[in-house]
C-alpha cells in the first residue's frame, strides 16, 4: 500500500503519517517526487488504518498495491534511482561502461586490460575473482589474489571495480576490494546470499536468471532492498530459449519493461546475451536504443587464449574503443551522455 501526498505537504504532516504507520509496527518509507510524496507501507495494512490514512493532512490517496515486490516497484519510487559511486552516476543522464575480462588471471594482463578500458573512454573495470564454472575441473578463478590484483589496477587507472561475489562468507572480502558487487545468474535466487548484500553497503549489479521472469528478478532485488541497501542495479544478461545459434537470447524487451515496473537502474550484457563477438556490437546499440543505463562488457588483450575459454564473446581492444566512439554520437538520441578521450564533443 501507498499513501500520496502532494510535493507541497510539510514536513511535519509528513512525520506525523510516518509516525501513524511505524506505530501500527509497519516500515515507511518515504518516496520525494517532483510532483508528490510517496509513502510506502510494508507489512499486513489494516482496513482502519488505510481509512485513518486517508483522512490525514496532506494525504491526497491511499492505493494498495498488488505487486510482491514493493521497494523495487515504481509505484513505491516513482523517480529513477540514480547511485552514485565516486563521482560516477549510474542511472541518471549518463551511459555507464564497465569493461574488461570474464575473469582475472594476472597481474600483468588486469593492469593491461585496464590501461585500455580507461583509454576507450569507460568508468568500470570488470573481472571475475571468484568463477561459479559448469564444470568442476575447469578455471575457477585466482580467488582473493584476483581481487587485490584488481583493485589496483582499478586505483592505478583511476577506474570504478566490479566483480562476482558467489557466496554469503565472500561478501565481505569483496567488499573490502571492489566498488560493486556483482550476483552472477546463477545466484540470483541464492537468498541467503541477497540477504547478506542486503547489509553489505556496496552497490549491487544483480543478473537475471537465464530462466526467470520479470516479477521473479524483481522479487529478488526485493531482498537486498529489503536489508537496507538501495543501491541496486538490475541486469538483464540472457535468457535461455530453444535457441541454440547464440549462447543465451539477449532479451531487449526487459530493458524497457524493467524500467516501467521498477526505479532501479538497467544494465545490459551483450557479451553473455548472444555469447558471439560478432553479434556484441550490434546488441550493444540496441541496448543503448532500448533504453539501458549502462552495459557490461567483456573485452580481452587475447580472448583465443582467455583462461575461461570464453574468449569467443569477447571484444579485442581496438574493437571495443571503436564501440565506445560509436557510443558517443548514438547516447544523446535517447537522452544519454558518454565521452571518449577521442572525441570533443
Amino acid at each position: 500500500m501507498i499513501v500520496i501526498a502532494g510535493v507541497q505537504t510539510p514536513e511535519e504532516h509528513i512525520q506525523a503519517i510516518v509516525e501513524v504507520i511505524e506505530k501500527e509496527g509497519l516500515q515507511a518509507h518515504v518516496s520525494r517526487g517532483s510532483d508528490r510524496t510517496i509513502i510506502g507501507l510494508i507489512g499486513n495494512v489494516e482496513p482502519k488504518l488505510a481509512e485513518h490514512l486517508r483522512q490525514m493532512k496532506g494525504v491526497e490517496n491511499v492505493v494498495k498495491i498488488s505487486k510482491s515486490y514493493k521497494l523495487a516497484s515504481r509505484d513505491f519510487h516513482p523517480e529513477n534511482t540514480v547511485i552514485s559511486i565516486k563521482g560516477v552516476n549510474i542511472g541518471g543522464d549518463e551511459l555507464v561502461i564497465m569493461g574488461g575480462p570474464c575473469a582475472v588471471e594476472s597481474a600483468a594482463q588486469i593492469d593491461e586490460i585496464a590501461a585500455r578500458v580507461k583509454a576507450a573512454g569507460a568508468q568500470v573495470l570488470r573481472g571475475g575473482a571468484f568463477k561459479p564454472r559448469t564444470g568442476p575441473y575447469s578455471f575457477q578463478g585466482t580467488g582473493v589474489e584476483g581481487l587485490i590484483m584488481m583493485a589496483e589496477a582499478g586505483q592505478k587507472h583511476g577506474l570504478l571495480t566490479i566483480t562476482e561475489v558467489m557466496t554469503p562468507e565472500y561478501v565481505d572480502i569483496c567488499v573490502e576490494y571492489a566498488d560493486i558487487l556483482q550476483v552472477g545468474t546463477r545466484n540470483m535466487q541464492n537468498f541467503d546470499l541477497l540477504r547478506k548484500l542486503g547489509t553489505c553497503g556496496k552497490p549491487v549489479l544483480l543478473k537475471r536468471g537465464f530462466s526467470s521472469t520479470y516479477d521473479e528478478f524483481l522479487n529478488a532485488a526485493e531482498y537486498i532492498l529489503a536489508g537496507g541497501n538501495p543501491n541496486v542495479m538490475l541486469c538483464e544478461r540472457g535468457i535461455r530459449t530453444f535457441e541454440s545459434y547464440t549462447r543465451n537470447t539477449l532479451d531487449l524487451s526487459a530493458i524497457p519493461v524493467l524500467h516501467q515496473l521498477s526505479h532501479l537502474p538497467v544494465i545490459s550484457d551483450p557479451s553473455h546475451g548472444t555469447g558471439r563477438r560478432e553479434l556484441v556490437v550490434p546488441m550493444t546499440k540496441a541496448s543503448v536504443a532500448a533504453g539501458a543505463d549502462g552495459l557490461i562488457i567483456e573485452m580481452h588483450t587475447d580472448p583465443d587464449n582467455s583462461m575461461t575459454g570464453d574468449g569467443v564473446q569477447s571484444l579485442f581492444p581496438d574493437q571495443f574503443a571503436d564501440l565506445l566512439k560509436d557510443l558517443e554520437l548514438l547516447a544523446p538520441a535517447v537522452g544519454k551522455t558518454f565521452h571518449t578521450p577521442g572525441i570533443v564533443s
